[in-house]
């Protein structure tokens, strides 16, 4: 793993491979975020893409996604059907591709699909402490899509599902951590406010598939998409400390973050 300095000239270089590429992200997600979902991507400098048939998703896959978001948001059957046909294509092709399992385990439907999915392949798995724990098997508590445990209770969890799955795994909280079974990095980035906003950790989802599509490995994408996506959250509260103004603030900051800005900002270890 490259040190602290390494990893944070990654960050900055997977930013500005995202901004040169401008990777399509197809993202199968949640009805509630996908407004903010779709700008944040095109802040980062990314392409959104949000489709719900099956027919078409596939389509778009073969036609040059760069990666593709499954986030279990408002699924429904049918869009689990759609789910699964997506991710047998984006393997077939070799597409990376990112789970967010939001709310697993609280909720039958989900957490089935979501166990199932697990066993696909994904480049990365991205939730909250209580996300994960339920889908590497531990005993878990939410609130709603909302954890009630913290990202370091779920850090032996992330590892046994990286191990597991062959994914990277991102743990989000107040300290990020970041895993592939075998190195763990932690970033401390962000901002309360980004919890007070709804679709921030969602939209995280598709920030972390446009990462994956340009990052040399699952494991540095999940570490940029920590960083990036908290040192936005930080900027745009010294801008706008209320929620609503908070929102936009977050994807100009986003659209305006420079190498300089992670370079002074990213906080970051290897552990």
């Amino acid at each position: 793993m490259p040190s602290s300095s390494g990893l944070v000239s990654a960050v900055s270089s997977d930013l500005e491979k995202i901004r040169e590429a401008a990777p399509l992200v197809l993202s199968l997600t949640n009805s509630v975020v996908q407004p903010l979902t779709a700008n944040l991507l095109l802040a980062a400098g990314a392409v959104p893409a949000m489709l719900n048939d099956a027919e078409e998703t596939v389509e778009m896959l073969r036609g040059g996604t760069g990666a593709l978001l499954v986030n279990l948001g408002t699924v429904t059957h049918e869009q689990g059907a759609v789910m699964q046909t997506a991710v047998q294509e984006a393997n077939r092709l070799n597409i990376p591709w990112v789970l967010d399992p939001v709310a697993v385990g609280a909720l039958s439907l989900r957490t089935r699909l979501a166990r199932q999915l697990k066993e696909q392949t994904p480049r990365i798995i991205r939730g909250n402490a209580s996300e994960i724990m339920a889908l590497a098997g531990y005993s878990s508590v939410t609130k709603g899509p909302e954890s009630t445990s913290s990202s370091a209770d779920a850090l032996q969890a992330a590892r046994e599902l990286a191990l597991h799955t062959g994914a990277a795994v991102l743990v989000t909280g107040r300290t990020d951590y970041s895993t592939d079974g075998h190195q763990v990095v932690s970033t401390e980035n962000g901002h309360p406010m980004m919890s007070r906003v709804t679709g921030v950790g969602c939209s995280m989802g598709a920030l972390t598939a446009a990462c994956a599509a340009v990052s040399p490995s699952p494991l540095q994408a999940a570490v940029s998409t920590a960083v990036l996506m908290g040192i936005a959250g930080e900027m745009a509260f010294e801008q706008s400390p209320a929620p609503g103004s908070f929102a936009v603030s977050l994807l100009d900051c986003l659209y305006s973050l420079s190498p300089e800005d992670v370079a002074r900002r990213a906080r970051i270890l290897s552990l």
